[in-house]
């Protein structure tokens, strides 16, 4: 069901979707009708020192002309210090005029909670760092030999994990990629479920997508959305597709997840097998989290700085848009 009539509306509700898929509960709408939305950003989700509420309001130019209205919340956020961020946020809008930039937003100004939070304990950094590193070290370890039962719910077969930065060239074209298999969804008797293999070329999404028809559950799924992005190192392009698969406007959403997220050289299919009830916009936010959550439980995500050079230069062909109200 599309969401709104014009392009900019279109693009509007997808930045929003995906920005309420990658942030959950720090994400809060304020009024949805006026497009008034607030995040709070924290320099550490667990353990937060300095916070700061990012509330913003979309125009209908965003992100077309005109950038989001925006507001920052923090009492002790004063003088230069608030010049100094706002002067970020929009020297971020400049570089990256017509995109969607929430993303980047919310990303620098975690960047500079983070620089202050250190800058403020200069005795126990070291002492930080080192935690810091332990935990990540611990939280890799857990990911990597984690089991996978929970895949199996739907009768799937768990292939090999792929990391990021698959780079073209170090996989044969013409072989058939390892194939991820999410955490399944259901709401409402409706089950969502994420596949995930790294391509590099449009030859390997067909046989990835073969491959997955083969699988009688997932070939009887009502819907199998999907969305890809690969990255043209000779033309520093990206090129990318999506198809609906009959539910209006998710392959989209989909996509505009990836982009925001950064990531390259993959194919992320969901299927949805319909349970009789209709959700409404609920099964967009399922399609988005269930595909998000494999992307970053596979380290296929890039940093804000990536994104912000990727930014602006995607090549877009977009083919299926058939249509369907489940």
């Amino acid at each position: 069901m599309a969401e709104g009539d014009g392009g900019g509306d279109q693009r509007q509700n997808e930045e929003i979707e995906a920005m309420a898929a990658i942030y959950g509960e720090e994400w809060c709408v304020i009024d949805d009708s006026a497009k008034i939305f607030c995040i709070r950003i924290s320099d550490d989700i667990d353990d937060p020192k300095w916070t700061i509420c990012l509330q913003v309001m979309l125009p209908s130019e965003y992100p077309g002309s005109a950038p989001p209205v925006y507001q920052l919340n923090a009492p002790w956020l004063k003088g230069q210090e608030r010049a100094d961020l706002s002067n970020s946020l929009e020297e971020i809008y400049i570089q990256n005029i017509g995109e969607s930039i929430l993303y980047l937003w919310v990303e620098k100004i975690r960047d500079v909670l983070i620089q202050k939070s250190q800058m403020a304990e200069p005795g126990r950094e070291v002492e930080k760092k080192t935690e810091e590193e332990d935990v990540e070290s611990e939280v890799e370890v857990l990911v990597a030999c984690k089991p996978e039962p929970a895949e199996r719910a739907l009768g799937l077969d768990v292939g090999a994990g792929q990391t990021a930065g698959t780079a073209a060239g170090m996989v044969e074209t013409e072989e058939l990629p390892p194939i991820d298999h999410g955490v399944p969804i259901t709401d409402r008797r409706s089950t969502f479920q994420a596949h995930l293999a790294p391509v590099v070329c449009p030859e390997q999404v067909k046989m990835v997508l073969a491959k997955l028809y083969e699988n009688k559950k997932i070939a009887s799924a009502t819907h199998n959305i999907y969305a890809y992005r690969i990255f043209c190192e000779d033309k520093q392009t990206f090129l990318q597709d999506y198809s609906d698969d009959g539910e209006t406007a998710a392959g989209g959403r989909l996509l505009h997840l990836m982009e925001i997220l950064n990531v390259r050289n993959v194919l992320v299919v969901v299927s949805r097998w319909y349970g009789g009830i209709l959700l409404g916009p609920d099964r967009f936010k399922h399609i988005n989290n269930c595909a998000r959550s494999l992307l970053v439980e596979r380290s296929y995500t890039g940093s804000p700085e990536e994104s912000s050079k990727a930014l602006g230069k995607n090549k877009k062909v977009r083919k299926d848009k058939r249509r369907s109200e489940h």
